[in-house]
């Protein structure tokens, strides 16, 4: 895979059938080329580009150019995004293609439209442009350019390894406009697809967010504390807030067998825990596994309490939480921690780390850690 935001498609998916897809096709060395923040009035937004409202265009219109292929498929919520592009596509019927295909012949359109914007040949049957005479350029590219050097067909004829290769020698003008890969999300049902639209068309405001308000929703791959390493998004500052409470609950009362949630004992905790918030400069610790947990976790993001989540899911250069979660960042009262090696903890109870109930525990366990730490947590690599 080219970028490491990129997920690998689902291998045991038939992308031939028909489904419901969440499409992210990454520029190439993430160049901001599809969309530029502007002022107007006073007020910033997010404006495609020349080269972004091609792209547009491309997607509205792919609908129309698959039905001439005898694939019947329509197109959803779309958006360009400075250096990517989200945009949601479901296949009405099996297909003689697959989706690859289709967005292959995206891609390719694009491209081509670039190279055109450029003053460039819009095809891959573009003559070469390297010096078949230059004895720095590997051997087997001189060697081919002398062969396709007439007859054109120079990067068709690559091997995908050869094309990384020969893009590292050229210019920039001279490379595909997106990366080789492309991600997918596949839906599972009517909610998720709403949830992809939704996503898709949020996608501006999110990014407008993080750039009014960088302090509060920071995202940072390595932050040392206690002797760990964590990935983190939001306001790293809950860190040094004076007092963090760890929220931690049995799914069972251990004398009563009832759901914990519903006891007085739960009822007790409860209390002190939001009355320790409200009293001023307590922060909620946990990672929201036990339903007692998850139910003081959502009150938190609901009622803008200060809150330190510790989830499994690592947190990469492009990860980003969920709208309710994002938006809860953006309010400054929400940081989100992801620990590095968690499957490689200590085993509990004799059961491995890499376990469900070795990785809960565990959890539970950073948490008791972060709520007690003393010092200062230290940024590693943003």
């Amino acid at each position: 895979m080219m970028n490491t935001s990129y997920r690998p498609r689902n291998p045991g998916h038939d992308y031939y059938g028909k489904g419901v897809y969440l499409i992210t096709l990454v520029v190439r060395g993430r160049e901001p080329l599809l969309a530029s923040f502007t002022s107007e009035g006073g007020c910033e937004k997010l404006v495609p580009t020349a080269l972004g409202e091609e792209l547009l265009q491309f997607w509205d219109q792919t609908a129309e150019r698959q039905a001439a292929h005898g694939n019947h498929v329509v197109t959803h919520a779309c958006v360009c995004m400075p250096d990517h592009f989200h945009g949601v596509i479901e296949v009405l019927e099996p297909m003689e293609w697959n989706l690859g295909d289709i967005m292959q012949g995206l891609k390719a359109a694009c491209t081509s439209r670039w190279w055109q914007m450029q003053g460039m040949a819009s095809s891959n049957d573009r003559p070469n442009s390297v010096d078949r005479n230059n004895p720095s350029i590997p051997a087997w590219l001189r060697e081919k350019a002398a062969i396709y050097s007439t007859e054109g067909a120079l990067i068709r004829h690559l091997s995908k390894k050869q094309r990384q290769q020969y893009y590292a020698l050229v210019g920039r003008e001279r490379r595909p406009l997106f990366d080789d890969n492309y991600d997918d999300t596949v839906c599972i049902d009517e909610r998720h697809r709403e949830a992809m639209i939704a996503y898709v068309q949020d996608n501006p405001r999110r990014a407008l967010l993080r750039r009014a308000m960088p302090d509060v929703m920071k995202r940072c791959l390595h932050v040392e504390l206690a002797g760990r390493s964590y990935g983190a998004f939001g306001n790293l500052f809950l860190l040094r807030w004076a007092q963090r409470i760890q929220v931690q609950c049995h799914r069972k009362h251990p004398t009563t067998g009832q759901p914990y949630e519903e006891t007085d004992d739960y009822a007790r905790q409860h209390d002190q825990w939001v009355t320790a918030i409200l009293e001023g400069s307590t922060v909620i610790v946990t990672p929201g596994i036990s339903h007692g947990e998850q139910l003081m976790k959502n009150e938190c993001i609901e009622k803008g309490y200060p809150l330190i989540h510790i989830q499994k899911e690592p947190i990469t250069p492009y990860w980003k939480p969920e709208r309710q979660r994002f938006d809860a960042c953006a309010t400054g009262n929400l940081l989100i921690l992801a620990p590095w090696g968690l499957d490689q903890m200590s085993a509990v109870n004799g059961v491995p780390s890499s376990s469900d109930y070795g990785c809960f525990h565990n959890m539970n366990r950073l948490a008791a850690e972060i709520s007690s730490f003393k010092g200062r947590a230290k940024i590693i690599r943003r």
